[in-house]
């Protein structure tokens, strides 16, 4: 079939919207006619080049919407199902899903080739080229063909335009805090950057049970949305806040530190492991450069107080066990979905989308489909 899709061309280059041609299902994949897709600074990092992908790319991977076609062989969906999109794919069947770390599936390994996991061929093209869909998912464009592998089944009455936060930025933030994180009832947990993933740390860490839950972010409005959503205490900047949980910890520091900043880089280590208790941890969450490898700490310290310096890839949970959790949050009212999409989109306005995101206007922008589009 034909649809449209925001397509980027080259690095430093704006989205374009353009039509593609879109493959039927292959054995092992679903097409699904997406909601709404949710607009993250990882796809930035697209046409910065800091996340190096083949080009031409069809951006975007948080997504939800109802399947339309099943492939042969699919067991996990049938045509009319609710779904989110998973930037992770979980095959259920490699050595680290059979671990219970579904997160970092094997079939993570081709995320940013645009190869398809059922038979490594693009099921986007353009004039006979393939395109490259961000994580295998592509959903700036209302329809997307993916593999089974990426996909979690929703109920009904969850709302989708909503639901397709779950797929990224909350699972994500939500995880970093609570399940890489570890938060425990009493602990201190700071976190720095509160756009789409840092205000889920932050509701994360709230429902499970910390004592101090402190937001980092130069921008006014995103700390007020982190107090409306469970931060104690909000700062502009990692230096404005360390003297201050010295003395509400009395000397004893952060247990958690989550780094959900758009950019990360290796100034931010040191800071953040500065605000750290001992035998605490930094969780790093936040995209940095491919290509960088400074990263600057102090070693005597990281050693005699024994902290940690943790990466996180969707928040350290598997998303067929994450969602349907979150799901349950979300039923109790511990987690808030309504209030984190501060501004909707055509696909059409994205770059304006993107523009407003860098310039702090936005907790989580989303681009929303109808009618018109389908």
């Amino acid at each position: 079939m034909k649809t449209k899709a925001a397509v980027l061309h080259g690095v430093n280059e704006e989205w374009k919207i353009e039509e593609v041609e879109l493959g039927d299902p292959v054995a092992g994949e679903v097409q699904v006619r997406l909601v709404s897709s949710g607009l993250c600074h990882s796809d930035h990092h697209l046409r910065t080049g800091q996340s190096p992908v083949p080009m031409p790319v069809v951006g975007g991977h948080e997504g939800a919407g109802v399947v339309v076609k099943v492939g042969p062989g699919v067991t996990r969906f049938a045509e009319g199902d609710h779904v989110v999109t998973a930037f992770i794919p979980a095959c259920g069947v490699c050595g680290p899903c059979s671990r219970g770390a579904q997160n970092i599936c094997d079939e993570g390994a081709g995320l940013l080739t645009g190869l398809s996991i059922s038979d490594k061929t693009y099921r986007v093209t353009q004039n006979g080229t393939g395109l490259t869909q961000m994580c295998l998912l592509g959903t700036f464009s209302p329809y997307i063909t993916v593999n089974q592998a990426s996909l979690v089944k929703v109920e009904d009455d969850i709302p989708l335009q909503e639901a397709a936060l779950l797929g990224c930025g909350v699972a994500t933030g939500w995880g970093s805090a609570t399940e890489i994180g570890g938060t425990a009832v009493g602990d201190t947990v700071v976190v720095v950057g509160i756009g789409g993933v840092g205000i889920n740390a932050v509701q994360g860490a709230k429902a499970a049970g910390a004592r101090y839950v402190i937001a980092v972010d130069p921008v006014a409005f995103k700390r007020d949305m982190a107090e409306k959503l469970g931060a104690t205490h909000t700062f502009e900047s990692m230096e404005a806040a360390a003297p201050a949980i010295g003395e509400l910890t009395w000397g004893v520091m952060a247990q958690t530190v989550v780094l959900t900043i758009g950019e990360i880089k290796g100034e931010h280590i040191a800071p953040a492991l500065a605000m750290t208790a001992k035998g605490g941890q930094v969780v790093v969450v936040g995209m940095g450069d491919a290509a960088a490898m400074d990263v600057s700490m102090n070693l005597f310290e990281l050693t005699l107080l024994q902290k940690r310096v943790q990466g996180a890839i969707f928040g350290g949970a598997g998303p067929r066990t994450q969602v349907p959790k979150l799901l349950n949050e979300y039923r109790a009212g511990a987690l808030n979905l309504a209030d984190l999409v501060t501004q909707t989109y055509r696909l059409e306005d994205i770059n304006k989308a993107y523009d407003d995101m860098l310039e702090g206007h936005n907790i989580r922008g989303m681009v929303v489909y109808d009618e018109a589009d389908w």
